[in-house]
């Protein structure tokens, strides 16, 4: 056999044996340069980041308590994805940035992360810190005022940010990708 043809075949053969990248449901942001930390008081008034959630998958996801729609959906889905994860569920956390931080105090977003799941964090920018963060992870949203000072709705984005077990943002989930697609990539980042 000759020298090239051997080269070759052992080439082939460590292409065989490497491991094939995985492929996700949600939007693969492997080596993105935004949505990298943030560095906030929770709902219990400690402050936290990424690091505080090593060896978790961890889940951000942008909105407000009095959101009619997105919002609900979205945090009863990551409580779904929790259960279909079995005991590896443990490793999900899940954490909700407030981009009403006028309204939605701590002692509320306690309450409002209780009634979806005790351990689903909420955190709170000050009104001040909300513009560049937003603009960190490139998250939109707005004030729209209704017909009193204090019955405004807030428009925003209805994504949620997915980092591996190494605080290392990995994946965009759209909203409405489903539980099924989100708890088989969540599986995939926990292996």
């Amino acid at each position: 056999m000759k020298l090239w043809r051997i080269w070759l075949l052992g080439l082939l053969m460590l292409v065989g044996c490497s491991p094939d990248k995985p492929t996700f449901k949600a939007i693969d942001l492997t080596g993105a340069e935004y949505a990298q930390d943030f560095h906030l008081k929770d709902h219990n008034g400690q402050m936290r980041s990424l690091a505080d959630f090593k060896g978790q998958v961890v889940v951000v996801f942008f909105g407000y308590t009095q959101c009619p729609d997105f919002c609900p959906t979205t945090l009863s889905e990551w409580v779904q994805v929790k259960k279909a994860l079995g005991d590896k569920g443990n490793r999900l956390q899940a954490v909700f940035i407030t981009v009403d931080p006028e309204r939605d105090q701590a002692e509320m977003l306690k309450d409002y992360m209780a009634h979806f799941d005790p351990t689903f964090l909420a955190l709170v920018p000050s009104m001040d810190e909300l513009p560049a963060l937003a603009k960190r992870f490139k998250v939109y949203y707005k004030k729209v005022p209704g017909p009193t000072p204090t019955s405004y709705t807030m428009d925003h984005q209805a994504g949620t940010y997915i980092y591996d077990t190494e605080g290392r943002v990995r994946l965009y989930a759209r909203y409405g990708l489903g539980t099924e697609a989100m708890a088989e990539d969540i599986g995939k980042l926990l292996k």
